[in-house]
């Protein structure tokens, strides 16, 4: 089984973080694929950047070359474009906020999303109630740290611990980490919470799988029905396009 796991920013080295945190989740036979957008934002951190974002990673998936895959994994905490790529391809597509927000729904009455800046909260609660698990996030709570500033692990640790208890004070029996960039940080505090903490990209990875073995995908009874067949122009009209 191959899944594409997309990055919604143009940042190599996230890239390269979240493979190898979505290739430990993967069970035996499961390769993973990195995909990083050719053009876009460095780091994704509000609504321009989000839809921008969007229509790199659909026009990277739109130009994809490599060997055939069974899933995709959208990593992005938040962006938009999940609706687009499951009218695009034609293998089930897995957003990792969903699959974050819908594993914590099995593991406690009320789930939180510690994520980055507060400017991502919008966003977020956007997309969880699209996704129809809103009503169960009892807060999102943003550390003040930009997508970047993960880097630094000791800072990205105390940071989260504090956002952590603001979420917890809120009502939050699970938390989930609200940014790709996040994927490792379980297994460091983890035990220091003393509650279940749950990874967007391996949360994600896991469904894929499942959804694969099972012969699930993309239903095209309406919604995510493929794409009208029509001219569209992607970049500028005198570069290029189909």
């Amino acid at each position: 089984m191959r899944i594409v796991v997309t990055n919604c920013n143009t940042t190599q080295e996230m890239t390269e973080e979240i493979v190898r945190g979505a290739r430990a989740a993967a069970g035996p036979g499961t390769t993973v694929t990195g995909l990083t957008p050719a053009w876009g934002p460095a780091s994704a951190e509000g609504w321009l950047d989000s839809y921008l974002s969007a229509a790199a990673v659909l026009d990277t998936l739109r130009t994809y070359d490599g060997p055939p895959y069974d899933a995709v994994v959208m990593a992005g905490f938040g962006e938009h474009g999940r609706e687009g790529v499951r009218e695009l391809v034609g293998v089930p597509v897995v957003d990792i906020t969903e699959a974050a927000a819908h594993l914590a729904c099995l593991l406690g009455r009320r789930y939180g999303v510690v994520t980055t800046l507060e400017r991502s909260r919008g966003q977020i609660e956007d997309s969880l109630e699209t996704a129809g698990v809103a009503r169960n996030c009892a807060a999102v709570v943003g550390t003040g740290l930009n997508v970047l500033d993960l880097a630094d692990d000791e800072r990205t640790e105390t940071a989260f611990l504090a956002a952590a208890e603001r979420a917890c004070a809120a009502g939050a029996e699970v938390l989930v980490l609200g940014c790709a960039g996040m994927t490792g940080l379980q297994r460091a505090v983890g035990e220091k919470l003393g509650l279940p903490l749950v990874d967007g990209v391996g949360a994600a990875v896991r469904l894929a799988e499942s959804l694969v073995a099972l012969g699930l995908t993309t239903s095209r009874a309406g919604s995510y029905a493929e794409p009208l067949p029509k001219r569209r122009v992607w970049g500028r009209p005198d570069g290029g396009g189909s």
